[in-house]
């Protein structure tokens, strides 16, 4: 059992090299145990968005929602199976299984997660306000946040709200990098009532220019998510020491993508906006200083850290 456990972790850590490559370098400052399971919730997310991706292929690329409802129906039996202590089928099963014996992930996140990536099927994905785009932003990221800081352990349970605002200004870094790619499969996520104000829409969108007008609203959308990153950094503080240097670097890479859109002048339709794995390994020596790798001490499970399991919402990361 434990060669089987073994090896679904190596699955999953190559689950995770392969599309992950930011939270990938990020782990590996983790302690063993930390780092397999954050291995095993993102190779976990991606399951899920490989489910439906393989149902909608097996329906000539459009969604059948009843084809959808049983494959989620009968995910989540799989699942209800693990969390009762049943070894998982799949390797991403196994692993999870383990994890959950290991950390507290509570049962409603999974759920929270499918209910955000099922609002990526519909034919044309558009959202009329923020709060509308944050709900989406919250179910497909801060819900991994929740999950991982289980994993990552917490000294104060304001930590939670700290790794929502950090799910949430990741995953606006995701849409703002992709508006381009995006708009290809007839998904616009920028808010139709901001587009608006900003004397922009669809079509705009569609024409791929970057006018005046368009940088004003990327602008206004960047400074947006920067504000997301400064509430999170609050929270590191409160993450077990052993902890604090990994999500200091997903935080500051993913941050960081924001500054190559504006050296690319706002072009997110040609040029698609990175940080170089040069540039990410510059950075750790000074952020190694902020946040030493440490040790974090035993807990017990009735311990402090073993806090109770992260609300269903809140006042957002896919995915870390």
């Amino acid at each position: 059992m434990m060669e089987a456990i073994a090896d679904s972790y190596q699955f999953c850590r190559l689950v995770t090299l392969r599309h992950a490559k930011t939270f990938y370098f990020a782990s590996r400052f983790l302690s063993h145990n930390k780092r397999n399971a954050c291995y095993a919730v993102y190779a976990f997310c991606r399951y899920v968005d490989d489910l439906i991706d393989q149902q909608v292929a097996h329906s000539g690329g459009i969604a059948d929602g009843a084809a959808i409802q049983r494959t989620i129906a009968q995910w989540q039996c799989d699942l209800d199976r693990v969390y009762a202590g049943d070894s998982g089928a799949t390797p991403v099963m196994v692993a999870w299984g383990d994890t959950l014996r290991r950390y507290n992930i509570s049962r409603n996140l999974p759920d929270e997660l499918i209910e955000g990536v099922m609002m990526d099927l519909r034919p044309a994905v558009r959202y009329r306000t923020f709060d509308e785009l944050y709900t989406y932003c919250y179910k497909v990221a801060s819900v991994v946040g929740l999950m991982t800081s289980e994993i990552f352990r917490y000294s104060n349970p304001a930590a939670l709200n700290h790794a929502v605002d950090l799910g949430i200004a990741m995953q606006l870094t995701n849409i703002l990098r992709d508006v381009g790619e995006d708009w290809r499969m007839n998904r616009i996520y920028l808010p139709q009532q901001e587009l608006q104000a900003f004397g922009l829409d669809d079509n705009a969108v569609a024409r791929g220019k970057v006018t005046l007008e368009f940088r004003r609203l990327m602008e206004f959308q960047i400074e947006r998510a920067n504000s997301y990153y400064r509430s999170a950094q609050r929270g590191i503080r409160m993450l077990e020491p052993d902890s604090r240097l990994t999500v200091t670097l997903m935080s500051h890479n993913y941050q960081g993508i924001l500054e190559a859109i504006r050296r690319n002048n706002y072009n997110v339709f040609t040029q698609r906006a990175s940080v170089p794995l040069p540039r990410k390994l510059l950075s750790v020596p000074k952020l190694l200083v902020r946040h030493p790798i440490t040790a974090a001490p035993h807990r017990s499970a009735a311990s402090g850290c073993a806090l109770a399991a992260a609300p269903t919402q809140s006042g957002l990361i896919t995915g870390l």
